[in-house]
């Protein structure tokens, strides 16, 4: 882990990213203080349409009674 302040970040910030994206926690310092983390993303998944099919229940899509309604409305 690294610790590097803002000058410093606002410097070399895309050698900073490509270190990240290869694996390695960045922390930003603000003051000589731990201000923030810079990590890789590793657990983004490609979006695939109809994932989650079946997990939301029926009754989920069903039209709110009328008094219900009625409340959300005024």
């Amino acid at each position: 882990m690294t610790s590097v302040n803002v000058h410093e970040a606002k410097t070399n910030f895309s050698k900073l990213l490509d270190r990240a994206h290869a694996g390695e926690e960045i922390i930003l310092a603000k003051g000589g203080k731990p201000f923030a983390r810079l990590l890789p993303l590793e657990d983004l998944r490609e979006r695939v349409p109809g994932r989650y099919a079946g997990s939301v229940p029926e009754s989920f899509f069903e039209a709110l009674p009328g008094e219900e309604l009625g409340a959300w409305e005024s």
